[in-house]
Parts: C-alpha cells; sequence; structure tokens
C-alpha cells in the first residue's frame, strides 16, 4: 500500500507543474471589465481586430485599448454589444 501511495504521490509531483503551465497558456489575455453590461470580456486577438474596426468607423486615429479614456473604453463597449458579429473569427 505504501508503495501505491508514493508512486501516486511522485506522479502528481512531477505533472502538477505541466498541468498548472497548460491552463496558463489560456489565461495570459487580460480581461476587462464592461459595467454596463456587468460583464467581462478578454481582451485577444478577436478583440483588438474588433477595436481597431471600431476605430475606423469612428474615423478615430489608433490607440492602445489601455491608453482610451473611460468614456471612450465605454463607447467602445456598446459598440462591440451592438455587433456581435465580431464574436466569429474572421
Amino acid at each position: 500500500m505504501y508503495r501505491y501511495l508514493t508512486a501516486f504521490m511522485l506522479a502528481g509531483a512531477l505533472l502538477g507543474p505541466a498541468v498548472l503551465r497548460a491552463d496558463d497558456e489560456h489565461r495570459h489575455f487580460k480581461r476587462y471589465y464592461d459595467a454596463d453590461r456587468r460583464d467581462y470580456h478578454e481582451w485577444n486577438e478577436r478583440e483588438e481586430r474588433a477595436y481597431r474596426h471600431y476605430l475606423e468607423e469612428q474615423r478615430r486615429d489608433f490607440h492602445d485599448w489601455r491608453k482610451a479614456n473611460r468614456e471612450e473604453q465605454r463607447g467602445y463597449w456598446r459598440w462591440r454589444h451592438e455587433h456581435p458579429e465580431w464574436d466569429r473569427d474572421r
């Protein structure tokens, strides 16, 4: 019995970091909270493309999302909820 317990603990110690690393790869995108809709949005490549399209539609020069003020971000989230087609891969 002791031998099985030792083998199980050794396997867990060896596989633990690999499992944590695999989960970590899916979480490297930043999440932003949309206060109006009370939901979160993960900022990834798809969201970046939608944001660039939004700025083009609004006839604004591109600037980084993190540098947009709160009102600009709220305007984007409103636009984003009105354009769910950006949820699909393009």
